[in-house]
Parts: C-alpha cells; structure tokens; sequence
C-alpha cells in the first residue's frame, strides 16, 4: 500500500512539474509549483526525511511561492512574446535536463548520504535534522555559500524589476516624502463671513 500510495504521488508531482513549463498563464504555473511541492513533501515524508518536508512546505509554499504569486500579480509580463520560441528551446531543454538527472544519480549513489560528517559511517540512529546540519555546515559548506550568493543575486534582481521604470505608473520619492513640510500640504484660506439674509413670511 505504501508504494501505490508513492507512485500516486509521484505521477502527480510529474504532471504538475509538467504542467509549470506547459501552461500559458504564470498564475497558474505558480499554482501547479505549489502542488509539485506539496506532493514532493509527502515523498519526503515517506523517505523519513521530516524536517525537509515541513521546511519544504512551511517555507517553499507559505512563502516563497506568495511571494511569486504577488511578483508576477505586480510585474504583469506580456509571456505571449515568451512562448512563441518554445519549440526552438526544447533541445536545450532536453539537454539541461539530461544533466540534472544525471546529478541527481550520482547524488544517489554516493556515499555521503550514508556517511556523518567526519567521514565514518553512522552506526547509531540519528536523526535527520541533526545529521543534515553537521554535513551542511562541514561537508557542503562551500555549496551552501554559492546557493546563499544565488538567493542573494536573486533578491537583488527581483528588486530591479519591481522598482524599474515603466510609462504610466506612479511611483514615489522617498527624498521628497522626508523633505515635506507642513505649509506644503495644508493651505490656510482665511474668508469674511457674509451677513445671511433671512427672509419671513408672515402668516396671511
């Protein structure tokens, strides 16, 4: 039962991967990177990997990904000038992906996930958050460091595109917002009362 129970999961993680290079609206394709991590985390689950697929869910899904979801509300791209060239970038397509399977198998096969950070196997049972951070910071330190330098690039090019500029739009300047004062916003205007005229009908 568990491996059907993996393999339904699997072929839905498959088909929204599938469905996030496919599909035409970025909206969606967000959406469809939320389900791929949903079910990623339950394969994880599976794996006895806990800690990755709560952080996975809590910090992929609650985060990252509303994040996405109000950078692409916010940019409006036109993705139609985008996907006209699809079928011209599927050999290079194909191609990344082949390298990154290939990654993966020799992640797989390689003996640092059966072995602790100072190089001798385990022979005792710990646990995984425990394990993943003494090899993060000795083994994999270096890796760690250039995906911190990616996120950072990252940041920094999600906040040119935000502040970039763009006809029509209006946008503030903090310089001037400190240099206010108050005569510049309320204007005293200072009238004569005018004497009302009351008119009375008398009864007839």
């Amino acid at each position: 039962m568990q491996l059907v129970i993996f393999y339904i999961f699997a072929a839905v993680m498959l088909f929204a991967a599938t469905m996030v290079i496919t599909t035409r609206n970025p909206v969606h394709s967000a959406l469809f990177l939320v389900l791929a991590f949903f079910n990623a985390a339950v394969i994880w689950l599976f794996a006895e990997a806990e800690f990755l697929a709560i952080v996975l869910v809590v910090v992929y899904v609650g985060a990252v990904m509303v994040l996405f979801l109000f950078v692409v509300m916010m940019l409006d791209i036109n993705v139609t000038p985008l996907r006209e060239g699809f079928a011209r970038y599927l050999p290079i397509g194909f191609a990344i992906a082949l390298v990154m399977v290939l990654q993966m198998i020799l992640v797989v096969t390689s003996d640092y996930i059966h072995v602790v950070a100072d190089g001798s196997a385990s022979p005792v049972v710990v646990e995984n958050t425990r394990l993943l951070g003494s090899v993060l910071y000795t083994t994999f330190v270096y890796p760690f460091e250039l995906a911190g330098g990616a996120l950072l690039v990252a940041i920094i090019a999600a906040i040119l595109l935000t502040h970039r500029r763009r006809p029509g739009t209006k946008t503030q300047n903090p310089a001037q917002q400190v240099r206010v004062r108050p005569q510049d916003r309320v204007r005293l205007v200072k009238m004569q009362a005018e004497p009302r005229k009351v008119r009375i009908e008398e009864d007839e």
